[in-house]
């Protein structure tokens, strides 16, 4: 199932849109963040890490602003059910995004990301693309 703007359900953000916000002050995915209370958006610990690795070298101020949008948004970890249910997804040779759709899943949440097909065999899962605004 895909939508345009799911506002019934958490959505968990894909390490692009994390990317983007934090390069990209004023665009739509950070006008799609300020849309949302902050109990309804959350970063998957799988997306923490790797935005984190791809800033292992950054400037401080770009490390203080990562930090900024992981409290606003809140990093859920990553827990059995969501390991069981990703066991269950169609297979790709080292993709972190079949983690961070299972970690959805087992939320029950939707993902913002801004490539929609990378998750498009997965069964059940809604994605959101943040970088089209309005959506």
């Amino acid at each position: 199932m895909r939508a345009n703007r799911v506002t019934d359900r958490l959505i968990l953000l894909d390490s692009n849109i994390c990317i983007y916000i934090l390069q990209n002050a004023s665009g739509p995915e950070v006008a799609q963040l300020s849309n949302r209370n902050k109990e309804d958006v959350a970063v998957s610990v799988i997306s923490y890490a790797e935005v984190m690795l791809g800033l292992t070298r950054a400037p401080s101020d770009q490390l203080w602003a990562a930090e900024q949008l992981f409290m606003r948004a809140g990093v859920r970890n990553f827990t059995s059910e969501a390991a069981h249910i990703y066991a269950t997804l169609p297979f790709r040779r080292n993709s972190f995004d079949r983690l961070i759709a299972a970690h959805a899943l087992s939320l029950g949440a939707a993902i913002a990301t801004n490539n929609p097909r990378d998750f498009a065999d997965i069964p059940g899962l809604v994605t959101e693309d943040w970088t089209i605004w309005p959506a």
